[in-house]
């Protein structure tokens, strides 16, 4: 299992390869939302949270908070990335499920009209 540490900074590296400025630990507060992303492109409103005990994320982000987070992605108001400790075993696998998490935000910011 991927720590804290090594899940971030392996999602931190494919974000920025796709072009976006990643900035950790960001507060974030949208009504129901309410809490630090792992790392997140204010400007792109793209980001991602990897979901750790050690972190204590299992206490801040709760099953509403979730949905949430959730609601607001399939509004494309916002574009994040959550994931969970338990449900990646290795650096290759949390890089391509980067990869196609990036590659499904481009799609839909070509069909908005969004650049980046």
């Amino acid at each position: 299992m991927l720590t804290e540490h090594e899940g971030c900074a392996i999602l931190k590296e494919a974000f920025l390869a796709a072009g976006y400025d990643i900035a950790d630990n960001v507060p974030f507060s949208e009504g129901n939302i309410q809490f630090n992303i792992d790392g997140f492109d204010a400007a792109a409103r793209v980001g991602f949270e990897f979901i750790t005990t050690e972190a204590g994320d299992r206490n801040e982000l709760t099953p509403e908070m979730i949905a949430a987070v959730e609601k607001a992605i399939e509004k494309g108001a916002l574009f994040l990335l959550l994931v969970d400790e338990e449900e990646i075993d290795a650096e290759d696998d949390l890089r391509n499920h980067a990869r196609r998490f990036l590659d499904r935000v481009a799609e839909r910011r070509r069909g908005a009209g969004v650049s980046r």
